[in-house]
């Protein structure tokens, strides 16, 4: 491997993770922290690298999944319950995902792939939860989440709390099954009104009405979620359920329904008629009682959208275009830090209070001490503050000190620009603030930082006795994608820690119910469900145990190929940099993290207690014999919609069989796992190259002959 191609695979290696770990925040934790624009450009220069190095394929790339799947696939045929508590239902029609656009040139460039001639509805992009609803012989049955995009939680009964929803559509003839899609939302006032309730409990706060909207849909308590009143606009009926020829035209049969349909749409036939309707609610849209972040493009046709047809996560026939970031000028008060699971110590603005899209701005991160100097920021300067995707704020640059006179009326210097190369569009004063001066020594501990080199970040190395890490740990430890240990929340976790009862993971398997019963806001239920929990943790796979210790830079991915290429700990914590670096993915600085880890004897005991609580540090026998290597040698690609597995289970059958998932057809590609719905151009390239188009059923075959 050449320098370039390392250099190249190094870069892939990064935008994973951090792409990975942008999804679970948005969908599991619903607290964004990368903008639209940001993950879309990362996610376009993840997609150009893989196709140019198809070698370089991995299943669980952020490119081969849609979202993040928030609570895991049930088996074949059954459905399960969430973490939540909610039944979780398969979609009938994948609800994937919309391609984002930010100019007039890429919305052109997508109008050049359509037919001539072609109507397109203009509507709204509201910012909330995407929800379907499923109407039979009129009456409301079903309300799904988006989930995965392959199936989702039923949260009917808080959807029912929505007075805009009828349970039953206004019409003596309804269709015998109708679905139709929207956003469930909260507006500015119920969610001023819910965060100053919060505020007033010393409760955290939501971060957006989206984020609100989110966590009311999956609150279990029916008579909380009404007080909340939460709202709804539906703009989708996917299928040919009913009989209606236009996109247009089926959202004017719905409204006809009684259900809560927007009014802000428009049909247009040019370019200039599609930018007229964006520019004018870009700002017309600050006058709205909900969030909006964009305008949804649609090909009208129904006909001509089913010929377009679908990418593996979006359709070909509408595209979103994405209003540009609000940016505002505020002074930069003071600068704090955070100290993070890992020991990095971030830097945080903390603002002059502004209002941006609708919310009240007083913190922004400053993410590291190099991003600092770059912007030449400090305290007491005046700083343009953006929230990309009207989420998450961020600071872009500062104001630019400009020596001499203006004319009278002018207020931008022509050297005023963000340190991006933006421009700035208003001309302040110089301020002269402090010189900056980054921390020596750990704000929580007092340890002395250290910087590694070659790394950006300041670290703090008391990873045994700094709080923030020894909490993060734990908090790691017990995640969904982890050791899945439901009701050890933060607040939990900071209270057990307080009283002295979490000092480490291990100390997990170690509490008792009386601890736990006793601690404010638990109590018995509480204290039973936790510890269910815990003991239900003793089962979880090796692979999830190694991602679960929380070696650095060893993510779930990587955390499966080691598993598999050692399958004990005890094979693990002895192997060689050679041998580690000779597992896929495994670079360097990983091989030397892995190594690291196991020679810190605090580590050692930790794994010790661990081993000797139960928890599974090998792979077990029946985990052994799920495995085949019937598929071994073999590419496969996975195109389509399937009846009796989702693809990720059919991708993590492919790999337990000993095959290797490619997401894009070539020459190596041994056969195409062919569902409904595949793609016209896979299917077109598969024929051109010779390659089998296999169903879902002989596949099944294969594998269990």
């Amino acid at each position: 491997m050449s320098e370039q191609e390392k250099n190249n695979y190094a870069l892939l290696l990064a935008l994973r993770k951090e792409l990975e770990e942008a999804n679970y925040q948005y969908y599991v934790l619903n607290a964004p922290t990368l903008s639209d624009f940001a993950f879309d450009e990362k996610m376009r220069q993840l997609q150009q690298l893989e196709q140019e190095h198809p070698e370089w394929y991995d299943p669980h790339s952020p490119t081969q999944h849609v979202g993040s799947d928030l609570f895991g696939q049930p088996q074949a045929g059954v459905t399960k319950k969430s973490l939540g508590g909610f039944e979780q239902v398969k979609h009938r029609y994948p609800m994937l995902s919309l391609a984002n656009t930010y100019s007039r040139e890429e919305i052109e460039d997508w109008l050049g792939k359509l037919p001539t001639n072609v109507a397109i509805v203009c509507e709204l992009k509201y910012d909330g939860l995407g929800i379907s609803l499923w109407y039979e012989n009129g009456k409301l049955t079903r309300a799904l989440t988006r989930g995965d995009g392959t199936q989702g939680d039923d949260v009917l009964n808080n959807i029912l709390t929505i007075p805009t929803i009828p349970r039953q559509l206004k019409t003596d003839s309804p269709p015998p099954y109708v679905e139709i899609r929207g956003e469930v939302l909260m507006s500015w006032e119920s969610f001023e009104r819910l965060n100053s309730e919060r505020e007033a409990q010393e409760e955290s706060l939501f971060a957006n009405p989206r984020n609100a909207a989110s966590g009311t849909l999956k609150l279990q308590d029916t008579q909380e979620v009404a007080k909340r009143r939460l709202s709804a606009y539906l703009y989708y009926i996917p299928g040919n359920d009913i009989a209606i020829a236009t996109h247009q035209e089926r959202l004017i049969q719905a409204a006809q329904w009684g259900l809560p349909v927007s009014d802000a749409t428009q049909v247009c036939h040019s370019i200039d008629e599609v930018m007229h309707f964006i520019h004018y609610w870009d700002s017309e849209r600050k006058k709205l009682p909900v969030a909006t972040d964009g305008i949804v493009l649609k090909v009208n046709d129904l006909h001509q959208q089913e010929e377009l047809g679908y990418t593996a996560k979006s359709p070909r026939w509408a595209i979103a275009y994405k209003f540009p970031a609000e940016k505002q000028l505020t002074q930069l008060k003071h600068i704090s830090y955070q100290v993070g699971r890992t020991g990095v110590v971030t830097p945080v603005a903390n603002l002059e209070p502004i209002q941006l899209s609708g919310t009240i701005v007083q913190r922004a991160t400053l993410h590291n001490e190099d991003f600092i100097r770059q912007l030449d920021i400090k305290e007491g300067d005046k700083v343009w503050v953006e929230k990309g995707g009207e989420i998450i704020p961020k600071i872009v640059g500062k104001e630019v000190p400009h020596s001499g006179s203006l004319e009278d009326g002018a207020t931008t210097p022509q050297n005023a620009t963000s340190v991006f190369g933006d421009p700035v569009s208003a001309y302040s004063l110089e301020v002269k603030g402090k010189e900056y001066t980054f921390p020596t020594n750990c704000p929580e501990c007092g340890a002395k930082l250290v910087r590694v080199e070659g790394e950006a970040a300041w670290r703090c190395p008391n990873e045994a006795h700094c709080p923030p890490q020894i909490k993060g740990k734990i908090e790691h430890f017990v995640s969904r994608k982890a050791m899945n240990i439901d009701g050890l929340g933060s607040e939990t976790i900071d209270l057990l820690y307080s009283q002295g009862l979490l000092h480490n993971i291990a100390d997990i398997y170690d509490l008792k119910h009386e601890d736990i019963a006793r601690q404010e806001r638990l109590g018995d239920k509480s204290a039973l469900n936790i510890l269910t929990s815990i003991e239900e943790s003793k089962k979880i796979p090796w692979a999830r145990v190694l991602f679960a210790l929380g070696i650095r830079m060893v993510g779930e991915t990587t955390a499966k190929k080691i598993a598999k290429r050692f399958p004990s700990i005890e094979q693990l914590q002895w192997a060689s940099a050679e041998q580690l670096m000779s597992i896929e993915d495994v670079g360097e600085q990983i091989a030397n993290n892995i190594i690291a880890y196991f020679n810190d004897l605090h580590n050692l005991g930790i794994v010790q207690r661990l081993l000797s609580a139960g928890v599974q540090f090998e792979t077990t026998e029946e985990q052994m014999t799920e495995l085949s290597n019937r598929l071994e040698g073999k590419t496969i690609v996975i195109s389509g919609v399937f009846a009796k597995h989702s693809r990720d289970e059919y991708k993590a059958m492919i790999e337990a069989h000993g095959g290797k998932n490619a997401g894009s057809i070539s020459k190596k590609t041994s056969f195409v796992l062919a569902g409904e719905n595949m793609g016209p151009e896979k299917k077109k390239k598969a024929e051109g190259l010779g390659i089998a188009l296999m169903n879902e059923e002989e596949f099944l075959k294969l594998i269990d002959a």
